[in-house]
């Protein structure tokens, strides 16, 4: 591809956001038809609108909500197979959800701004690897309320990097006995004189409390093929393989009870 063509993950982003808000302002809608493969055990799928055209929150964190039951904006209907059918989307972009038995939760995200006037990353970006190693070494020895902090995904460009994290605590609280917490976050570290600064300011995606033994039998992964699914004035379908084994095990996120300490 010519060099005068060629253009960053968050330039195409930015490109993709303007027109679907030129087509949320001619209150156009399309259907959005999810197609899984291995999908038999799927008991639902949802999409959030998490964020606005500026990357402000659409809908305020909910500290009751339940790991079971996603607040999403729409749900899918089965239609069959493993097809799931979303009836006239206004255009935007969404971050997919699919719940499937045995306690399992398969979701995507996007890289929100952290500040204001930054761009939105895609789920697929990519981090520069001094970013990376410098960012991980941080987390790794930072002191949190949380006895398990993990950076789940890393994306960016050399001025800012994101990170998609997830804060557990299932130690003892006098909070309510037996009570755990997780949360799962965007950080953004920013390049400053030469060194990177992670700034005080995060976004939540999620925040649940529920009883420790409950929360180490789930499965809550992270897959950037269900982030920023952009759905304009045409029908359109997003094809998504269920991952199952080892493939499952491979996505970040909470896993059963070997992946807490206790």
């Amino acid at each position: 591809m010519p060099r005068s063509l060629r253009c960053s993950p968050a330039v195409r982003w930015a490109v993709a956001a303007m027109v679907a808000v030129v087509a949320s302002q001619r209150g156009e809608a399309a259907d959005l038809t999810v197609e899984l493969v291995g999908g038999e055990a799927v008991t639902a799928v949802g999409a959030f609108r998490r964020w606005d055209e500026d990357g402000n929150p659409n809908r305020p964190v909910n500290p009751d909500a339940r790991i079971d039951a996603p607040e999403v904006h729409r749900e899918a209907v089965h239609a069959g197979g493993g097809r799931w059918v979303f009836r006239s989307l206004p255009p935007g972009s969404y971050d997919l959800v699919i719940l499937a038995d045995d306690r399992l939760r398969i979701e995507g995200w996007t890289y929100a701004p952290i500040l204001e006037f930054d761009p939105f990353f895609p789920p697929d970006a990519d981090a520069p690897e001094e970013a990376r190693a410098v960012i991980l070494d941080h987390v790794a020895k930072s002191r949190h309320y949380e006895n398990k902090v993990v950076p789940l995904h890393l994306g960016g460009d050399d001025t800012a990097v994101r990170v998609l994290v997830m804060l557990v605590r299932d130690l003892p609280t006098t909070y309510i006995a037996g009570a755990g917490t997780i949360r799962f976050e965007l950080w953004q570290y920013t390049e400053r004189y030469g060194g990177w600064v992670k700034e005080r300011r995060t976004r939540v995606l999620h925040r649940i409390l529920m009883p420790v033994d409950e929360m180490r039998r789930w499965t809550w992964v992270w897959d950037p093929q269900l982030g920023g699914v952009e759905v304009g004035h045409r029908p359109r379908a997003h094809r998504y393989e269920v991952p199952a084994g080892r493939p499952l095990a491979e996505l970040p996120g909470l896993h059963p009870s070997a992946s807490l300490p206790s």
